[in-house]
């Protein structure tokens, strides 16, 4: 990749999934630095040390499975949109879970990139750029419990 990106075939260089360790390993040896760490992250996902190291060491994280991941083997990110804290914050703005669940990515600097085939549903996800949590409801989110990794 750093070939590629020498003779300007790669503007950049991105990892997926890496954790911290891993991506810590990737940085002690790498010429060229990833630009981008893409991982799933959400408010029961939110790897806050994953977030630090990345922000510390210039990485952008993107975060896939940002609403929950309805697929994933753990009970708290299937059920994240049905979790009370999202739904009061939800409730409090006139928003849905779905675009709180959105707009705390965005807020914590992440991209974010939320898959739907509904609409309906893409457009409510546009729906995230004009608006703001105030902070006393963003620090709820640290309220929400933590899926566990089965890694």
């Amino acid at each position: 990749m750093e070939t590629l990106y020498d003779s300007g075939k790669a503007r950049a260089i991105g990892v997926s999934n890496f954790s911290t360790k891993k991506l810590g390993d990737l940085l002690k040896v790498a010429r060229v630095p990833p630009a981008v760490n893409q991982v799933e992250c959400h408010p029961s996902w939110q790897q806050p040390q994953l977030h630090s190291f990345c922000k510390s060491n210039g990485v952008h994280l993107s975060a896939y499975a940002p609403m929950g991941s309805p697929g994933g083997t753990s009970g708290k990110s299937r059920q994240l949109l049905k979790d009370p804290v999202l739904n009061m914050i939800a409730e409090k703005l006139g928003k849905s879970p779905a675009q709180v669940a959105l707009r705390w990515g965005l807020q914590m600097g992440h991209s974010v990139l939320p898959k739907s085939t509904n609409e309906g549903r893409l457009k409510e996800n546009f729906d995230v750029f004009d608006w703001s949590i105030p902070e006393d409801l963003f620090a709820k989110f640290s309220e929400i419990e933590q899926a566990s990794s089965l890694s």
